[in-house]
Protein backbone atom coordinates (compact mmCIF):
# COMPACT_ATOMS: atom_id res chain seq x y z
CA UNK A 1 0.00 0.00 0.00
CA UNK A 2 1.27 3.25 -0.75
CA UNK A 3 -0.12 6.53 0.29
CA UNK A 4 -0.63 7.52 -3.06
CA UNK A 5 -2.66 4.75 -4.41
CA UNK A 6 -6.33 6.89 -4.23
CA UNK A 7 -4.60 8.91 -7.65
CA UNK A 8 -1.77 7.27 -8.24
CA UNK A 9 -1.31 5.28 -12.27
CA UNK A 10 -0.29 1.88 -12.73
CA UNK A 11 2.93 0.55 -11.25
CA UNK A 12 4.52 -1.14 -14.65
CA UNK A 13 3.83 -4.44 -12.66
CA UNK A 14 0.46 -4.16 -13.26
CA UNK A 15 0.16 -3.14 -16.09
CA UNK A 16 -0.04 -6.34 -18.48
CA UNK A 17 -2.97 -8.49 -16.17
CA UNK A 18 -4.77 -5.04 -16.44
CA UNK A 19 -4.10 -5.04 -20.56
CA UNK A 20 -5.45 -8.63 -20.57
CA UNK A 21 -7.94 -8.05 -18.54
CA UNK A 22 -9.75 -5.67 -20.72
CA UNK A 23 -8.40 -6.89 -23.86
CA UNK A 24 -12.28 -7.55 -25.12
CA UNK A 25 -14.00 -4.55 -23.73
CA UNK A 26 -15.82 -2.73 -26.15
CA UNK A 27 -14.34 0.44 -25.65
CA UNK A 28 -10.84 -1.08 -26.34
CA UNK A 29 -11.80 -2.89 -29.17
CA UNK A 30 -13.27 0.28 -30.70
CA UNK A 31 -10.03 2.15 -30.04
CA UNK A 32 -7.60 -0.58 -31.29
CA UNK A 33 -10.14 -1.04 -34.46
CA UNK A 34 -10.03 2.93 -35.17
CA UNK A 35 -5.85 3.01 -34.88
CA UNK A 36 -5.12 -0.90 -36.39
CA UNK A 37 -7.77 -1.37 -38.89
CA UNK A 38 -6.35 -3.96 -40.86
CA UNK A 39 -5.15 -6.15 -37.81
CA UNK A 40 -6.57 -9.23 -37.21
CA UNK A 41 -7.81 -10.29 -33.83
CA UNK A 42 -4.64 -12.49 -32.98
CA UNK A 43 -2.62 -9.26 -34.27
CA UNK A 44 -3.85 -7.48 -32.10
CA UNK A 45 -3.59 -10.21 -29.32
CA UNK A 46 -0.05 -10.29 -29.76
CA UNK A 47 0.55 -6.66 -28.57
CA UNK A 48 -1.42 -7.00 -25.40
CA UNK A 49 0.64 -9.77 -24.43
CA UNK A 50 4.08 -8.06 -25.19
CA UNK A 51 2.59 -4.65 -23.11
CA UNK A 52 4.46 -4.82 -20.00
CA UNK A 53 4.89 -1.62 -19.04
CA UNK A 54 3.33 2.38 -19.52
CA UNK A 55 5.63 3.22 -21.58
CA UNK A 56 4.69 0.26 -24.06
CA UNK A 57 1.32 0.83 -23.95
CA UNK A 58 2.14 4.09 -24.83
CA UNK A 59 4.29 3.13 -27.86
CA UNK A 60 2.12 0.25 -29.36
CA UNK A 61 -1.00 1.88 -28.74
CA UNK A 62 -1.92 5.40 -27.99
CA UNK A 63 0.90 6.55 -29.62
CA UNK A 64 -0.31 4.36 -32.98
CA UNK A 65 -3.74 6.16 -32.36
CA UNK A 66 -2.31 9.56 -32.23
CA UNK A 67 -0.80 9.30 -35.15
CA UNK A 68 -4.07 8.38 -37.09
CA UNK A 69 -6.15 10.92 -35.25
CA UNK A 70 -3.37 13.11 -36.51
CA UNK A 71 -3.70 11.97 -40.17
CA UNK A 72 -7.67 11.78 -39.63
CA UNK A 73 -8.25 15.65 -38.27
CA UNK A 74 -5.32 17.66 -38.95
CA UNK A 75 -2.89 19.25 -41.32
CA UNK A 76 0.26 18.21 -39.03
CA UNK A 77 1.69 18.69 -35.43
CA UNK A 78 4.60 21.14 -35.64
CA UNK A 79 6.97 22.00 -32.85
CA UNK A 80 9.61 24.02 -31.68
CA UNK A 81 12.00 24.09 -28.26
CA UNK A 82 12.25 20.22 -27.80
CA UNK A 83 15.83 20.60 -28.17
CA UNK A 84 16.49 22.53 -25.06
CA UNK A 85 14.92 19.34 -23.11
CA UNK A 86 17.99 17.18 -21.78
CA UNK A 87 17.20 13.52 -22.37
CA UNK A 88 17.56 12.37 -18.91
CA UNK A 89 16.17 15.26 -16.88
CA UNK A 90 12.26 15.48 -15.35
CA UNK A 91 10.32 18.87 -15.68
CA UNK A 92 7.37 20.04 -14.42
CA UNK A 93 5.70 21.68 -17.43
CA UNK A 94 2.94 23.70 -16.87
CA UNK A 95 0.87 24.50 -19.81
CA UNK A 96 -2.37 26.25 -21.14
CA UNK A 97 -5.16 23.97 -21.42
CA UNK A 98 -7.56 23.75 -25.00
CA UNK A 99 -8.20 20.17 -25.29
CA UNK A 100 -9.25 17.42 -22.48
CA UNK A 101 -7.11 14.43 -24.02
CA UNK A 102 -4.70 15.85 -26.61
CA UNK A 103 -2.89 18.60 -25.44
CA UNK A 104 -0.90 15.79 -23.09
CA UNK A 105 -1.30 13.01 -25.34
CA UNK A 106 -0.03 15.03 -28.44
CA UNK A 107 3.15 16.18 -25.70
CA UNK A 108 3.85 12.74 -25.36
CA UNK A 109 4.04 11.95 -29.02
CA UNK A 110 6.93 14.39 -29.45
CA UNK A 111 8.79 13.54 -25.86
CA UNK A 112 8.73 10.09 -27.35
CA UNK A 113 9.86 10.87 -30.71
CA UNK A 114 12.45 13.11 -29.23
CA UNK A 115 13.36 10.53 -26.70
CA UNK A 116 12.97 12.81 -24.03
CA UNK A 117 11.32 11.68 -20.53
CA UNK A 118 7.20 11.34 -21.18
CA UNK A 119 5.17 13.12 -18.53
CA UNK A 120 2.60 11.48 -15.64
CA UNK A 121 -0.40 13.82 -16.46
CA UNK A 122 -2.73 15.51 -14.00
CA UNK A 123 -6.35 14.84 -15.13
CA UNK A 124 -9.62 15.80 -13.06
CA UNK A 125 -11.24 12.84 -11.96
CA UNK A 126 -14.87 13.90 -13.21
CA UNK A 127 -13.60 12.86 -16.82
CA UNK A 128 -13.07 9.58 -15.98
CA UNK A 129 -16.26 8.52 -13.79
CA UNK A 130 -16.93 5.30 -16.14
CA UNK A 131 -14.46 2.19 -14.95
CA UNK A 132 -13.06 1.31 -18.28
CA UNK A 133 -12.33 5.12 -19.14
CA UNK A 134 -10.47 5.37 -15.46
CA UNK A 135 -8.41 2.12 -16.49
CA UNK A 136 -7.45 3.81 -19.70
CA UNK A 137 -6.38 7.10 -17.62
CA UNK A 138 -4.16 5.05 -15.36
CA UNK A 139 -2.39 2.58 -18.31
CA UNK A 140 -1.86 6.55 -19.84
CA UNK A 141 -0.20 7.32 -16.87
CA UNK A 142 -2.52 9.46 -15.61
CA UNK A 143 -3.19 10.57 -12.03
CA UNK A 144 -6.14 12.01 -10.22
CA UNK A 145 -7.33 15.54 -9.10
CA UNK A 146 -10.33 15.04 -7.35
CA UNK A 147 -12.67 17.40 -7.74
CA UNK A 148 -15.89 18.48 -5.20
CA UNK A 149 -14.77 18.28 -1.82
CA UNK A 150 -15.48 20.38 0.99
CA UNK A 151 -12.81 22.42 1.65
CA UNK A 152 -11.03 20.11 4.33
CA UNK A 153 -11.06 16.98 1.86
CA UNK A 154 -9.60 19.64 -0.91
CA UNK A 155 -6.62 20.78 1.36
CA UNK A 156 -5.93 17.59 2.32
CA UNK A 157 -5.81 16.05 -1.31
CA UNK A 158 -4.05 18.99 -2.67
CA UNK A 159 -1.24 18.45 -0.04
CA UNK A 160 -1.39 15.18 -1.01
CA UNK A 161 -1.01 15.42 -5.29
CA UNK A 162 1.71 18.44 -4.13
CA UNK A 163 3.69 15.23 -2.74
CA UNK A 164 2.85 12.90 -5.24
CA UNK A 165 3.89 15.48 -8.11
CA UNK A 166 7.12 16.13 -5.94
CA UNK A 167 8.12 12.27 -5.60
CA UNK A 168 7.33 11.33 -9.47
CA UNK A 169 10.34 14.50 -10.48
CA UNK A 170 12.34 13.41 -7.53
CA UNK A 171 12.16 10.25 -6.59
CA UNK A 172 10.91 8.00 -10.37
CA UNK A 173 12.93 11.01 -12.12
CA UNK A 174 9.32 11.18 -14.03
CA UNK A 175 8.65 14.30 -15.67
CA UNK A 176 4.70 15.91 -14.95
CA UNK A 177 2.53 18.13 -16.78
CA UNK A 178 -0.13 20.05 -15.57
CA UNK A 179 -2.65 22.74 -16.96
CA UNK A 180 -2.13 26.25 -15.64
CA UNK A 181 -5.58 26.72 -14.56
CA UNK A 182 -8.39 24.12 -13.59
CA UNK A 183 -10.24 23.63 -16.60
CA UNK A 184 -9.76 24.29 -19.98
CA UNK A 185 -9.50 27.75 -21.66
CA UNK A 186 -12.69 28.59 -23.30
CA UNK A 187 -12.30 32.34 -24.12
CA UNK A 188 -8.59 32.40 -25.71
CA UNK A 189 -6.92 33.74 -22.48
CA UNK A 190 -4.73 31.65 -21.24
CA UNK A 191 -3.81 32.80 -17.63
CA UNK A 192 -1.80 30.40 -14.81
CA UNK A 193 -3.96 30.25 -11.55
CA UNK A 194 -2.30 30.88 -8.64
CA UNK A 195 -3.80 28.32 -6.37
CA UNK A 196 -2.02 25.60 -9.12
CA UNK A 197 1.14 27.04 -7.80
CA UNK A 198 -0.04 27.03 -4.40
CA UNK A 199 -0.02 23.46 -4.41
CA UNK A 200 2.83 22.37 -5.97
CA UNK A 201 4.10 24.45 -3.36
CA UNK A 202 2.69 23.04 -0.64
CA UNK A 203 5.74 19.84 -0.78
CA UNK A 204 8.16 22.78 -0.52
CA UNK A 205 10.80 21.49 1.62
CA UNK A 206 13.29 25.13 1.08
CA UNK A 207 13.15 27.99 3.19
CA UNK A 208 12.66 29.74 0.54
CA UNK A 209 9.68 28.58 -2.06
CA UNK A 210 11.39 30.13 -5.11
CA UNK A 211 14.38 27.44 -3.94
CA UNK A 212 11.74 24.84 -4.40
CA UNK A 213 10.74 26.31 -7.95
CA UNK A 214 14.33 25.84 -9.09
CA UNK A 215 14.37 22.55 -8.12
CA UNK A 216 11.57 20.76 -9.67
CA UNK A 217 12.22 22.57 -13.14
CA UNK A 218 9.08 24.69 -14.38
CA UNK A 219 8.92 24.71 -18.14
CA UNK A 220 6.01 26.20 -19.77
CA UNK A 221 4.41 25.27 -22.50
CA UNK A 222 2.20 26.99 -25.28
CA UNK A 223 -0.08 24.70 -27.29
CA UNK A 224 -2.48 26.15 -30.05
CA UNK A 225 -5.00 24.46 -32.57
CA UNK A 226 -5.99 26.42 -36.05
CA UNK A 227 -9.55 25.13 -35.57
CA UNK A 228 -10.65 24.34 -31.58
CA UNK A 229 -12.30 21.06 -32.14
CA UNK A 230 -14.53 21.97 -29.70
CA UNK A 231 -14.91 25.68 -29.75
CA UNK A 232 -18.95 25.09 -30.46
CA UNK A 233 -19.50 23.10 -27.16
CA UNK A 234 -17.50 26.06 -25.21
CA UNK A 235 -20.24 28.49 -25.95
CA UNK A 236 -22.76 27.14 -23.45
CA UNK A 237 -20.44 27.83 -20.58
CA UNK A 238 -19.19 30.89 -22.16
CA UNK A 239 -22.87 32.54 -22.50
CA UNK A 240 -23.52 31.76 -19.05
CA UNK A 241 -20.63 33.26 -17.23
CA UNK A 242 -21.82 36.52 -19.68
CA UNK A 243 -24.93 36.47 -18.23
CA UNK A 244 -24.02 35.44 -14.37
CA UNK A 245 -25.59 32.18 -14.23
CA UNK A 246 -24.48 29.26 -12.64
CA UNK A 247 -23.40 26.70 -15.41
CA UNK A 248 -24.82 23.02 -15.06
CA UNK A 249 -22.88 20.66 -17.26
CA UNK A 250 -25.17 17.93 -19.54
CA UNK A 251 -25.04 14.53 -18.22
CA UNK A 252 -22.10 13.27 -20.81
CA UNK A 253 -20.97 16.55 -21.45
CA UNK A 254 -17.50 15.69 -20.59
CA UNK A 255 -17.26 12.47 -22.43
CA UNK A 256 -18.86 14.42 -25.98
CA UNK A 257 -16.45 17.33 -25.35
CA UNK A 258 -13.29 14.55 -25.20
CA UNK A 259 -14.65 12.71 -28.29
CA UNK A 260 -15.02 15.41 -30.31
CA UNK A 261 -11.59 16.97 -29.15
CA UNK A 262 -10.09 13.73 -30.64
CA UNK A 263 -12.19 13.43 -33.73
CA UNK A 264 -13.34 17.19 -34.55
CA UNK A 265 -10.98 19.20 -37.53
CA UNK A 266 -8.13 20.65 -35.86
CA UNK A 267 -6.39 21.86 -39.22
CA UNK A 268 -3.01 22.69 -37.84
CA UNK A 269 -1.12 21.97 -34.28
CA UNK A 270 2.02 23.98 -32.49
CA UNK A 271 3.85 22.63 -29.46
CA UNK A 272 6.27 24.86 -28.10
CA UNK A 273 8.33 24.36 -25.09
CA UNK A 274 9.78 27.03 -22.89
CA UNK A 275 12.42 27.78 -20.97
CA UNK A 276 13.30 26.89 -17.59
CA UNK A 277 12.43 29.08 -15.23
CA UNK A 278 16.00 29.87 -13.71
CA UNK A 279 16.88 33.57 -13.67
CA UNK A 280 13.23 34.72 -13.35
CA UNK A 281 13.28 32.55 -9.89
CA UNK A 282 16.50 34.41 -8.81
CA UNK A 283 14.92 37.81 -9.33
CA UNK A 284 11.67 36.98 -7.71
CA UNK A 285 13.73 35.92 -4.66
CA UNK A 286 15.34 38.86 -4.57
CA UNK A 287 12.60 41.36 -5.17
CA UNK A 288 9.90 39.47 -2.54
CA UNK A 289 9.81 37.53 0.56
CA UNK A 290 5.90 37.12 1.17
CA UNK A 291 5.11 33.97 -0.73
CA UNK A 292 1.92 35.21 -1.85
CA UNK A 293 3.35 37.76 -3.79
CA UNK A 294 6.08 35.53 -5.16
CA UNK A 295 3.41 33.16 -6.24
CA UNK A 296 2.00 35.68 -8.69
CA UNK A 297 5.19 37.05 -9.96
CA UNK A 298 5.85 32.99 -10.86
CA UNK A 299 2.31 33.17 -12.68
CA UNK A 300 3.35 35.92 -14.17
CA UNK A 301 6.19 34.82 -15.39
CA UNK A 302 4.74 31.82 -16.92
CA UNK A 303 2.50 33.76 -18.33
CA UNK A 304 4.57 35.66 -20.23
CA UNK A 305 6.18 32.83 -21.84
CA UNK A 306 2.95 30.64 -22.37
CA UNK A 307 1.48 33.84 -24.31
CA UNK A 308 5.08 35.18 -26.28
CA UNK A 309 5.32 31.56 -27.79
CA UNK A 310 2.16 30.58 -28.75
CA UNK A 311 1.50 30.28 -32.42
CA UNK A 312 -0.97 32.41 -34.05
CA UNK A 313 -2.59 31.17 -36.95
CA UNK A 314 -4.92 32.88 -39.42
CA UNK A 315 -7.81 31.77 -37.91
CA UNK A 316 -6.98 34.16 -34.85
CA UNK A 317 -5.86 36.64 -37.34
CA UNK A 318 -9.41 36.53 -38.84
CA UNK A 319 -11.52 36.48 -35.44
CA UNK A 320 -9.69 39.64 -34.19
CA UNK A 321 -11.00 41.31 -37.60
CA UNK A 322 -13.53 40.09 -37.73
CA UNK A 323 -14.55 40.88 -34.55
CA UNK A 324 -12.90 44.56 -34.26
CA UNK A 325 -14.31 45.18 -38.15
CA UNK A 326 -10.71 46.13 -39.32
CA UNK A 327 -8.24 44.71 -41.70
CA UNK A 328 -5.49 45.20 -39.50
CA UNK A 329 -4.02 41.58 -39.96
CA UNK A 330 -5.12 41.28 -43.16
CA UNK A 331 -1.73 40.54 -44.60
CA UNK A 332 -1.73 37.31 -41.88
CA UNK A 333 -4.23 35.52 -44.17
CA UNK A 334 -5.62 34.61 -47.64
CA UNK A 335 -9.81 35.64 -48.71
CA UNK A 336 -9.70 31.72 -49.16
CA UNK A 337 -8.86 31.43 -45.27
CA UNK A 338 -11.20 33.92 -44.24
CA UNK A 339 -13.90 32.24 -46.20
CA UNK A 340 -13.31 29.00 -44.62
CA UNK A 341 -13.27 30.29 -41.07
CA UNK A 342 -17.03 31.99 -41.93
CA UNK A 343 -18.61 29.33 -43.11
CA UNK A 344 -17.20 27.39 -40.05
CA UNK A 345 -18.65 29.72 -37.81
CA UNK A 346 -22.05 29.66 -39.67
CA UNK A 347 -22.00 25.91 -39.46
CA UNK A 348 -21.52 26.09 -35.70
CA UNK A 349 -23.27 29.29 -33.90
CA UNK A 350 -26.49 30.99 -34.66
CA UNK A 351 -25.50 34.00 -36.57
CA UNK A 352 -28.40 35.77 -35.97
CA UNK A 353 -27.13 35.75 -32.09
CA UNK A 354 -24.71 38.38 -31.86
CA UNK A 355 -23.41 37.76 -28.47
CA UNK A 356 -22.61 34.12 -29.22
CA UNK A 357 -21.06 34.94 -32.06
CA UNK A 358 -19.23 37.91 -30.62
CA UNK A 359 -18.35 35.20 -27.86
CA UNK A 360 -17.05 32.59 -30.68
CA UNK A 361 -14.45 35.20 -32.34
CA UNK A 362 -13.37 36.57 -29.24
CA UNK A 363 -12.40 32.89 -28.42
CA UNK A 364 -10.06 32.57 -31.40
CA UNK A 365 -9.27 36.78 -31.20
CA UNK A 366 -8.17 36.66 -27.55
CA UNK A 367 -4.67 35.35 -28.31
CA UNK A 368 -3.64 37.68 -30.88
CA UNK A 369 -4.78 40.66 -28.04
CA UNK A 370 -2.97 38.99 -25.21
CA UNK A 371 0.44 38.80 -27.19
CA UNK A 372 -0.21 42.39 -28.64
CA UNK A 373 -0.67 43.75 -25.16
CA UNK A 374 2.55 41.25 -23.85
CA UNK A 375 4.89 43.42 -26.73
CA UNK A 376 3.62 46.77 -25.40
CA UNK A 377 4.45 45.83 -22.05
Amino acid sequence: MSKFDSIRFYDDSEVNEVVMKVASHPMLKALVTYTFPDKTDEEILAIYKNIHSIRDFQREIIYQTMQRVLRDTSAGLTTTGFEKLDNNTAYLFISNHRDILLDTSLLNVKLLEHDKIMTASAIGDNLVQKAFTLILAHLNRNFLVKRNLSPRELLMNSKLMSEYIYHLLSEENRSVWIAQREGRTKDGNDATHPGVLKMISMASDEKDLMDYFKKIKIVPISISYEYDPTDKLKMPQLMAQMNQEVYIKEKNEDFNNLMSGVLGQKKGIHIHIGDCLDQELDEIKATYDNSNKQIQAVAKAIDHQIIANYKLWPTNYIAYDLLNKTNAYETFYTEKEKQLFLKRLELRIDKENTALVNSFLAMYANPVVNKANLGNE
